[in-house]
């Protein structure tokens, strides 16, 4: 996620840094020279692809974000906006979120974006420090002008005051607020006219769905949005008495891993990886949900025909899934899947493993797919946006979590944010508007199964449902990390976009 505050767009063309103090005065602390309207920095830059130098523009400051009834600046989101030199007519723009909510930009920024990626072991795995930043041969760059917004209480974005804060912490506040960023951005950089599009990862892509709508009202159509990672719908991922679809809808998930990790019987083990899916899939849909809705009627054979199945499918042993009442939550399958090697599998990644203090418990003590993500980028980040994009501040980056400083208010109506309603009706209104998917096999925090029901839910007329397309990689939430994967999301990503553009 990522946000932004600049001034007068002549500032573009300089390059603004803070004045240094005289010795008679006393310094101002960052964050208190953060709270006027100051100009942003501009730096410029170059990386050379496939033999081809590649010259552009780096913006990085903050966007007042005001009052429309009293003018009062509520909050400034800071963004970094990149933009090439000398570009093509009808250059395209994206504005790109990451999610939490409470999650900076910085994981599409320095993952798979930019022109600068955190330099991570080719399968995704944490490199040893120091951390370092790399030429991104995969950058979006090539395709689109991009901005990063980092959302309020994300990255250096804050409200202006605490009383204050609350009124963007929510799913309806977020979407006001990045809508009126997005609006003014494209005024004050003269980009009214640019093919449009977004990009959201996780709960950036419940952000860019309500948007999608939203700007359409405000008279902003967009060409293409592309979700990666995606939960629109969070009745699809919440395990909840009563709430069976999540158990049903991560199976596929937890099948995939047992595969990965070479806990199946072997004559699933042995057949490659998308059929052991599909079938996994079946099950799913046509045995395991129909059974939880006769849970406790099941004859004996019923019951023991699905925890044999049950069993295979997910490699869990059919002791334990009978113990859990068929009911097995990603944090229980986590624990268990690999108990016997007292190791624990990850969240975002269910490729990789960790260690925990003892094997007995019910739930993993962290989440290893975290851990090996958020130093690097961390690191790099702090580095790059001071040395290479010249932006100082001591205030603290929130990369994750930290700048949320009340509870974020899901404005649910039934139970369960959703905004794929919002998607579905701005498909109506616009529609040469395009949607792009973009799952991992191994996400286990926004399942790829989940978010085929919710497109499947949506009951998109025909002519609608095939403006949507949607890509599988064989890595998790953030596939990019992974090498492989990270070049696919690129050419897919590319092909969207210049389809979209009417390029």
């Amino acid at each position: 996620m990522i946000a932004s505050i600049f001034f007068s767009f002549f500032f573009l063309f300089q390059i603004q840094t803070a004045p240094t103090a005289k010795p008679s005065e006393t310094p101002k602390p960052a964050e208190t020279a953060q709270q006027k309207d100051e100009a942003p920095v501009v730096s410029k830059h170059s990386i050379r692809l496939n033999g081809k130098q590649l010259d552009y523009t780096v913006t990085t400051g903050f966007m007042p974000i005001k009052n429309e009834r009293s003018g009062d600046t509520e909050a400034r989101i800071f963004f970094m906006a990149y933009t090439l030199d000398n570009p093509p007519a009808k250059r395209p723009l994206m504005f790109s979120f990451n999610g939490g909510p409470g999650s900076a930009s910085v994981w599409l920024h320095l993952g798979a974006l930019g022109p600068k990626r955190v330099k991570m072991l080719d399968n995704g795995m944490m490199p040893p420090p120091p951390y370092e930043l790399v030429d991104n041969e995969a950058t979006w760059l090539t395709e689109t002008d991009m901005v990063f917004v980092d959302t309020v209480g994300t990255g250096y974005s804050r409200a202006t005051k605490q009383e204050f804060a609350s009124k963007f912490f929510s799913v309806n506040g977020d979407i006001e607020s990045v809508g009126e960023f997005i609006r003014l951005y494209l005024g004050r950089y003269g980009r009214w006219t640019s093919p449009l599009f977004l990009v959201g990862e996780s709960y950036g892509t419940t952000r860019v769905s309500g948007l999608t709508n939203h700007l359409f009202e405000r008279g902003i159509g967009l060409n293409g949005i592309l979700l990666v990672s995606t939960v629109l719908n969070f009745q699809t991922i919440r395990f909840a008495e009563n709430n069976d679809l999540p158990l049903v809808l991560i199976l596929p998930s937890y099948a995939a891993t047992a595969w990965y990790h070479k806990q199946l019987a072997p004559e699933l083990q042995n057949k490659p990886l998308r059929q052991v899916l599909q079938e996994a899939e079946n099950f799913a849909a046509n045995e395991f949900m129909p059974a939880l809705l006769k849970i406790d009627r099941l004859t004996s054979a019923e019951r023991q025909n699905l925890l044999d199945k049950f069993s295979f499918y997910t490699g869990l042993s059919k002791n334990f899934i009978e113990q859990n009442n068929f009911r097995v939550e990603l944090d229980e399958f986590n624990k268990e899947l690999l108990r016997n090697q007292r190791r624990t599998t990850g969240r975002l990644d269910s490729r990789f493993t960790g260690i925990d203090r003892d094997a007995a418990r019910d739930n993993p003590d962290f989440d290893p797919s975290m851990t090996a993500i958020r130093p690097p980028y961390t690191a790099a980040f702090n580095e790059y946006v001071r040395r290479d994009l010249g932006f100082k501040s001591d205030s603290e980056y929130f990369i994750l979590g930290g700048g949320i400083t009340a509870p974020w208010n899901y404005n649910v109506s039934q139970g369960y944010a959703d905004t794929s309603m919002s998607l579905k009706s701005a498909m109506a209104k616009n529609p040469y508007m395009k949607v792009f998917v973009a799952s991992g096999y191994y996400d286990m925090a926004t399942p790829y199964f989940a978010a085929e029901y919710t497109i499947s839910a949506m009951n998109l007329d025909p002519t609608l449902r095939k403006n949507i397309s949607v890509s599988y990689y064989e890595a998790g939430h953030m596939m990019y990390i992974e090498k492989t994967s990270l070049q696919k999301l690129k050419d897919d990503a590319a092909a969207f976009i210049r389809n979209s553009a009417g390029k």
